[in-house]
């Protein structure tokens, strides 16, 4: 197919409106939502003979069914992203001042912790049943943020900076959790020769060096490497992210110059992210036979499920919201003047979306049968819950910053008019 003049641009704009927070929500839950309808429509069998088809070269071990190559292939281009936006928020964001990165980062950490203690305290006695304890640790960014900016254009912007800084400082403790309590069977020979790839692949970009038909292969090689050593494949995605430079090199002009690789990487694969990369994930992992009010009703009584929708509706909120009131009592951080304690109880709320990663985990943790159905049940249910709940509190807070912003305008357009008109 010969591309038309039209095309680059026109694949431009498509790019931009990918970028956009609400259109890779949208696509996310459009996913979800159509593997659920696929996995209970009369074409059930057809949904489970898609995600079980193999496909992938055997030498290499990577003849894999498109439901691993979605968790492990496609969510270490969404893990990539996620490092870019890490290391740029360590070097030049809202994550290099200690002091005002204190208060997210503890919240990130209270909500991994609580969540984890309501999953095993409503699990307690059930056998096998701990071992997903760590599905309602974590938040999905681009649901979460996607909702935020959906409420509401009259919340501060320190309520998007305070859940992007806890949602990615969230995704690097959930990355730690997969590499650590997630590794069956570790073999030392290909993670070592993972670090020759990752090696050269730093230095290049270390170099600012931008050529796919160089880094491609290199990305590649890691990730395959990483994928036959056993630990999950999306920490190559992780690592490789961190590789990136953020800052410009001395040669452009000093640290100060602007951007750097990071930024570039970011803007070019954000699109391909949220608009290949998740919403496929979700289309291969989302889709569960609910099985009508019996299946419903059984993933209700089962502990598993419940303890995921109580650590991610009621552990989260409260361990956020634990985490952030200590430290800004106890430290010398303090909570930015743009926010109250009622915006932070609505950004506690959304952080209980727990989508893309809590799927990864309750895959990892059950694999597949019915515990790992109503896994599903409860993560789609809870997220759904969390942003009703959220929902509610910051579209009060949008009306009662909207009528502020409407306030200062008035005041401020009586200001500009002459003393004789206003007296008169």
């Amino acid at each position: 197919m010969i591309l038309g003049r039209g095309s680059w641009p026109e694949a431009g704009r498509i790019a931009e409106i990918l970028r956009a927070e609400t259109v890779g929500g949208a696509l996310l839950l459009a996913g979800a939502l159509a593997a659920v309808v696929w996995a209970n429509s009369p074409w059930a069998s057809s949904y489970a003979a898609v995600r079980e088809f193999t496909i992938g070269p055997h030498a290499l071990h990577l003849n894999l069914s498109l439901g691993a190559w979605a968790a492990d292939g496609l969510l270490a281009i969404f893990f990539f992203v996620a490092g870019l936006e890490l290391k740029r928020e360590f070097v030049a964001g809202d994550l290099r001042d200690p002091r005002r990165a204190a208060v997210p980062v503890a919240a990130a950490c209270g909500g991994v912790l609580l969540p984890a203690l309501v999953f095993l305290a409503v699990v307690w006695g059930t056998p096998g049943a701990a071992k997903g304890w760590a599905i309602p640790t974590a938040t999905d960014i681009a649901f979460a943020l996607a909702v935020l900016a959906v409420l509401g254009r009259f919340l501060p912007t320190a309520l998007r900076t305070f859940l992007l800084t806890l949602a990615v400082v969230d995704d690097l403790i959930a990355i730690t959790i997969i590499a650590l309590f997630y590794t069956a069977d570790l073999s030392l020979p290909p993670l070592l020769g993972a670090l020759v790839p990752l090696g050269l692949f730093t230095l290049l970009v270390q170099r600012r060096v931008r050529a796919w038909w160089l880094l491609l292969p290199l990305a590649a090689a890691t990730w395959t490497l990483v994928h036959a050593s056993g630990v999950h494949a999306t920490v190559a995605g992780i690592l490789l992210g961190f590789a990136v430079p953020v800052l410009r090199s001395s040669r452009a002009g000093g640290p100060e110059a602007g951007p750097g690789l990071a930024e570039h990487f970011e803007h070019r694969f954000r699109p391909l992210s949220a608009g290949v990369a998740v919403p496929l994930f979700a289309l291969m992992s989302a889709g569960v036979a609910l099985g009508g009010t019996v299946g419903l009703g059984s993933a209700a009584t089962d502990p598993v499920a419940v303890g995921v929708f109580a650590g991610l509706v009621l552990g989260k909120p409260a361990g956020v919201m634990l985490a952030t009131w200590l430290v800004s009592r106890f430290s010398h951080a303090d909570l930015d003047a743009d926010l109250s304690w009622l915006d932070v109880l609505g950004l506690s709320l959304l952080a209980g979306i727990g989508f893309t990663v809590s799927l990864l985990i309750g895959e990892l943790a059950f694999g597949e049968g019915e515990t790992a159905d109503h896994v599903k049940i409860a993560v789609l249910a809870a997220s759904l819950t969390a942003s009703a709940l959220a929902a509610v509190i910051l579209r009060l807070r949008n009306r009662a910053y909207r009528r502020i912003h409407e306030a200062e305008t008035r005041d401020d357009d009586h200001d500009g008019i002459p003393d004789i008109y206003q007296r008169g």
